[in-house]
């Protein structure tokens, strides 16, 4: 019976060990262990008959595991749809199990007799099958990202967040592609072990090449993660100063607690305020130093204003020839906020379709309705628009609703609320060009994203160029209440700043607001200030403002990861497929 049980409990443990690496728990050192005891399990557990069955069904116990810690924050939304997205993600869990207890298998077939004999010979097997075992992990990984329109979250090297020494490899193979350090070097440790185990009983010690060579890995990307990490020259970026506003509106699924006049009014107070704020801050500095005598003062006032997706409550609408419409309480509150400096408005709006009746714009019926990200900068008169592409599924958008009701209604019932319509979906390439009279040529592209597409790192990096680039994501993770899916997307959303070596600036209704380094950092490299809206207990479900410098390279780099995308974990996937499909085909 013990014989039996033990690799389920096994996988469990490993699924349990990975999601601790995850905010909330956020324990990021146990991803180099968590996958050891599934290892053991695929690798020595069951038969040698049904390898493929055997791994498949242990595989998804640790992928369930995981999962169903992990993404518990959806039981905010719907209970129902949290154990049905676990289960389905847990299926490529089920397949690395399927895969590494067959033809991943090291120690399958039996090899009697001949273990210890070629310590050189054994080195060269178990780096072997470990590559092949990780690239098959990180394959997977990729796939998971774009499969039914793509779930990325949470992939292994997310597990980085906070050791960004060894989270500056993702320029090069992307956050998939870090999944293979921790998996290789577990696969080598477990092999290591037994080898280590079976000379102990035979009173023999041999050279372990294998360990040497993950060890030499591991030291690889430390190296090059600690030379990534190092500062810039100050003429090799311009200061961008930013001010991003979080209210923390409370919501039940998308249906949010406050009336216009709270919402509308809760921007405008809060932005004026940071700005008369700031305004004294610079007045003091002023007569500071004016007594002292000292040099020329720098005033710091905001280049840009940021609110949060689907910031306010009336929509824009906009014609076919190009004319933008917007209701009278978006007006005055843009009226009044604009009128209180000079900056760029960015902010997430929802637009629509509309044609004129007369002098005055109707929406289309049956028209396109668009998730938006608007920047006005100073005397424009219209808004430049970015329209999400990456819809995120039973929230923006049900397919094939109109063919099968019963997934509306399937939403509705898990969720508790009516569906409000899905949006349509935006198209293009190009990057949002604000002007920024500090910038060698007078503006800085923006790489747009608007809610979890900021985890989509497929989607981002088409819009990588060379010159001043940075990311802007508008976000609000108030479905989630209070529950550890921000964080979470926080952890995932800096590793676009890494891999496309851009800056991000972040700002959401209940989440995380906050700047981040090219080099995925937090911290203000000049400064040292933690650049993250935070109430005093460091809690940053909070309302209030964040006022900090973003730096954007004046010709930024285009990265391994931004010309190739995952061409490591797309390269494993094939390979890992071809492998299995092989050992498949000479069996007949």
């Amino acid at each position: 019976m013990a014989k039996r049980l033990w690799p389920p409990g096994a996988a469990v443990i490993s699924g349990v060990l990975l999601a601790l690496c995850f905010p909330p728990f956020g324990i990021g050192m146990l991803v180099w262990v968590a996958m050891m005891p599934l290892l053991v399990a695929l690798w020595t557990g069951g038969s040698d008959r049904r390898r493929g069955w055997f791994g498949f069904r242990t595989g998804f116990l640790a992928g369930a595991a995981f999962w169903l810690i992990n993404l518990k924050w959806i039981t905010e939304v719907s209970g129902m749809g949290m154990v049905t997205v676990a289960l389905y993600l847990a299926l490529y869990f089920a397949f690395f199990g399927a895969f590494a207890a067959g033809v991943g298998n090291p120690w399958r077939p039996r090899r009697s007799g001949r273990e210890g004999r070629d310590a050189l010979a054994e080195a060269g097997r178990s780096l072997g099958y470990a590559a092949l075992c990780a690239l098959w992990w990180c394959g997977l990984e990729w796939t998971r990202g774009w499969m039914l329109t793509g779930f990325g979250w949470n992939g292994m090297g997310v597990a980085f967040h906070e050791t960004l020494v060894l989270a500056q490899a993702a320029e090069l193979v992307g956050a998939t592609g870090l999944a293979f350090l921790p998996m290789f070097m577990a696969a080598v440790v477990v092999q290591v072990a037994r080898r280590l185990h079976g000379e102990a009983r035979r009173g023999k010690r041999l050279v372990h090449w294998d360990f040497a060579a993950a060890a030499t890995l591991l030291a690889v990307a430390f190296l090059f993660g600690v030379f990534r990490l190092q500062g810039w020259k100050p003429e090799e970026v311009v200061p961008l100063r930013v001010l991003a506003v979080q209210l923390n509106i409370p919501q039940e699924a998308s249906r949010v607690l406050w009336s216009l006049e709270e919402v509308h009014g809760g921007y405008e107070d809060e932005t004026l305020r940071a700005l008369n704020e700031l305004e004294e801050a610079n007045v003091m500095r002023m007569e500071e130093e004016l007594e002292e005598g000292e040099g020329a003062l720098e005033i710091e006032m905001p280049d840009w204003v940021l609110w949060p997706e689907s910031a306010l409550k009336e929509w824009l609408l906009f014609t076919g020839d190009g004319l933008q419409v917007t209701g009278p309480a978006n007006r005055l509150t843009l009226e009044r906020v604009l009128g209180a400096g000079s900056f760029t408005l960015l902010m997430g709006l929802n637009e629509i379709e509309a044609v004129l009746d007369g002098d005055i714009a109707v929406p289309v019926e049956g028209g396109d309705s668009y998730n938006s990200l608007l920047a006005l900068p100073p005397g424009a008169e219209r808004f430049l628009s970015y329209r999400k592409q990456h819809l995120v599924m039973f929230g923006e958008t049900i397919p094939y609703q109109d063919q099968l009701p019963i997934l509306r209604k399937f939403y509705e019932m898990s969720a508790g609320v009516e569906f409000g319509g899905g949006f349509s979906t935006g198209s293009g390439d190009e990057p949002l060009r604000i002007p920024h009279p500090a910038a060698p040529d007078g503006q800085v592209a923006v790489i747009p994203s608007i809610c979890f597409e900021d985890t989509v790192p497929r989607l981002l990096r088409k819009y990588v160029h060379t010159g001043g680039q940075l990311i802007v994501n508008v976000t609000n993770d108030g479905w989630f209440k209070d529950s550890e899916a921000a964080a979470q997307h926080f952890a995932n959303a800096r590793f676009r700043s890494i891999e496309l070596r851009r800056p991000m600036v972040r700002c959401s209704n209940t989440g995380v607001t906050a700047v981040v380094g090219a080099n995925g950092s937090v911290y203000d490299p000049l400064t040292g200030s933690r650049r993250v809206l935070e109430d005093e207990s460091g809690n940053h479900l909070t309302r209030g403002w964040l006022f900090a410098t973003a730096y954007v390279p004046v010709d930024g780099p285009v990265t391994l990861y931004a010309r190739g995308g995952d061409w490591l974990s797309a390269g494993g996937f094939l390979l890992g497929l071809g492998w299995w499909l092989t050992a498949r085909w000479r069996r007949r």
